[in-house]
């Protein structure tokens, strides 16, 4: 592959050979400029390119005032190839945030000129693809900037809002040159293939979209996107924020729907009561139940340790679109919630060119053919497999036992004895950070088990579970388990406010640009920090969903009840001479909010269990632990990263 251009600023030179490769193309053809490079090269003018508005006709009424819901496309589009007679694929991003919050590491936001034509794009997608020849389109979801119509947080009418752009570009819709009135506008210029792009909510909604299985939508890079609404604000009953999608909507809403929008916003708050259970209103925002719809391509990309949108989104949207075997690729980061372009900035770009030219452009670069996994593996450090998980993966079910020390266990195959039981006292103020610095020391607030110090190295790819018997002094009660790998190592610090990255003063341009929209963005370096253990996979639920997890219900003290926790997916080596941690608590601090009650809860090892994704299986793991000595207990604190502050409430990525 080659490597993007990295443009400072526009020179003479360049536009003069932008100009002659594009009179060439003019005089070849369109077949013949098709076929010589084997990918699509700057040749068109940034600079004199078409920007327009449109607003597309939804077909929905959200705000109830009578007429249709339009919603605003700006769209960036090289000139030369509408003069030429040939028509373009799309690079879209449907969001909300392009006024309220921004897009990037720089927060951009649009911006529009005295006539009102978009003037600055956030992001650099229209700076290196435009001259590229493909269009950019970035719409304004309902009820947001420029758009009529609700908020209605991955609900039908935000799906809706950028299907109809879909279906427009496609030929298929309505839209005017205006907001009220105005003329009708083909998109004569698209040649009707899309993909759709973003990060957090705009990935969100690409997965959305997807999952409609609408026509013309060819490929979606979905960037740490929610593939279930309800995954976003629970976890198995357990809230993991102490407001709802009406407080969501609140924030990202136009001031222009004024009072508009109160009915869906109180319809929002009625549809996700605080209780945990699942309503109708988390079926309509379930993405995965439709993955058998994608037609679309998808190149999934997530942070490991991304604690906004967790990775649990990410393998279950991943392991569905596999059920119905949907092409896919994936990269997964040692980051939270962060961009690839603000971490493997040259890489992602040149693989993202080829991806658009590959599914939209029609270039047969190999893309589809090339590994279809990249996993950060130290800060910087990336590894590749052919698909994932990591081929020879297998759910190794492994099972605590008491250890010499009470709540200080050891992980291993052997079932423990009958009636062996561990029992610790959930306490808010602590969490997975307290637990994993103290995994060896006896503490009333969680239960450890490890292995000894292992012989070989061993990988976790995937997505696992732990199934726990436990039995709780009061009728509520929450569980947490976390997997942790307890060694020295230097780690991306995500728990930082740059969630694995520092923002550098220098620039660097990706594509062409103009002065409204340069085209330049801050370069980025990791943010590491050298640590005694990594807590690499969590899991979090309320004990009373044991028996339906759409609903839960009070417990009787003093019964034991076995519930199922999915951990997060994730893709992990534990190196030799490190040690593989099972961490169970009540309270996860920050990630979780507190049950109603402090419970006091009794493990039954003999009846708790997890099944976790070893690359090799069982086998692999009977070689890794082959002589290891039984874990230590006791010892000093562990050095860590800061504890998880309470992440955002905002799936913004700004």
């Amino acid at each position: 592959m080659t490597s993007p251009a990295r443009i400072p600023r526009i020179s003479f030179t360049a536009l003069v050979l932008a100009a002659v490769a594009a009179l060439l193309s003019a005089l070849l053809g369109p077949s013949a400029a098709q076929a010589a490079p084997g990918e699509s090269r700057p040749v068109y003018s940034y600079d004199h390119a078409i920007r327009e508005s449109v607003w597309v006709d939804t077909g929905l009424d959200g705000d109830a005032d009578g007429r249709t819901d339009r919603v605003a496309a700006d769209i960036v589009r090289p000139a030369e190839p509408a003069r030429q007679g040939r028509r373009i694929p799309v690079i879209m991003d449907a969001s909300p945030y392009y006024s309220c919050c921004g897009r990037g590491n720089e927060s951009q936001k649009k911006t529009y000129d005295d006539r009102g034509r978009p003037a600055g794009f956030p992001l650099f997608y229209d700076n290196y693809f435009v001259p590229r020849g493909y269009a950019t389109v970035l719409v304004d979801l309902a009820g947001t900037n420029r758009s009529d119509g609700c908020v209605d947080v991955g609900g039908p009418s935000d799906i809706r809002s950028a299907r109809a752009v879909v279906d427009w570009l496609a030929g298929r819709g309505r839209a005017y040159t205006a907001r009220t009135g105005g003329r009708p506008v083909a998109a004569g210029w698209s040649n009707g293939r899309t993909g759709m792009i973003g990060k957090s909510w705009d990935a969100t909604i690409a997965n959305g979209v997807a999952a409609t299985g609408v026509s013309g939508l060819k490929t979606i890079v979905p960037i740490s996107g929610i593939s279930s609404w309800y995954d976003y604000y629970f976890s198995q009953g357990a809230p993991l924020y102490d407001s709802g999608p009406d407080s969501l909507a609140g924030l990202v809403e136009s001031p222009a729907t004024g009072t508009h929008c109160v009915a869906v916003q109180r319809a929002l708050a009625a549809g996700a009561p605080r209780s945990g259970d699942w309503t109708p209103l988390w079926t309509a925002r379930d993405y995965v139940r439709d993955a058998g719809r994608v037609r679309a391509s998808v190149f999934l990309v997530h942070g490991m340790q991304d604690l906004n949108v967790r990775t649990r989104h990410a393998g279950q949207w991943w392991d569905a679109l596999a059920r119905h075997g949907v092409e896919r690729k994936i990269w997964l980061s040692q980051t939270g919630h962060v961009d690839p372009f603000d971490y493997r900035r040259g890489a992602w770009v040149t693989t993202l060119h080829h991806w658009f030219d590959h599914y939209l452009m029609g270039y047969d670069n190999g893309i589809e053919r090339a590994p279809g996994a990249d996993v950060e593996r130290a800060p910087g450090h990336w590894s590749t497999d052919a698909r994932w998980p990591a081929p020879g993966t297998a759910a190794t079910v492994l099972r605590p036992r008491a250890g010499s020390a009470p709540g200080v266990g050891v992980l291993g195959t052997a079932q423990a004895p009958r009636g062996t039981t561990e029992t610790f006292t959930d306490d808010p103020r602590h969490g997975e950070a307290d637990w994993a610095a103290r995994a060896g020391q006896p503490t009333a607030d969680k239960a450890g088990f490890s292995t000894g110090a292992l012989r070989r190295p061993l990988r976790l790819s995937g997505s696992g579970t732990v199934t726990v018997t436990a039995t709780p002094s009061t009728s509520t009660a929450h569980l947490s388990a976390v997997l942790v790998d307890l060694g020295p190592a230097t780690i991306r610090n995500y728990t930082a406010d740059g969630e694995g990255i520092t923002t550098l003063d220098r620039r660097t341009c990706w594509g062409l640009g103009t002065p409204a929209d340069t085209g330049c963005f801050k370069e980025t370096a990791a943010d590491t920090k050298k640590v005694a253990y990594t807590v690499f996979s969590r899991g979090w639920a309320d004990l009373g969903t044991y028996a339906d997890a759409r609903k839960g219900r009070p417990l009787i003290p003093g019964k034991p009840y076995t519930i199922t926790l999915h951990l997060a997916a994730s893709d992990h080596v534990v190196p030799a001479g490190h040690r593989l941690a099972l961490l169970v608590g009540g309270t996860d601090t920050g990630l979780i909010d507190p049950p109603a009650s402090r419970p006091a809860l009794t493990l039954d090892l003999s009846r708790t269990s997890a099944a976790l994704p070893l690359t090799g299986g069982a086998p692999a793991f009977a070689r890794a632990t082959a002589g290891a000595p039984r874990p230590p207990s006791g010892g000093a604190p562990l050095d860590g990263l800061a504890p998880p502050h309470a992440p955002s409430r905002l799936p913004a990525g700004g």
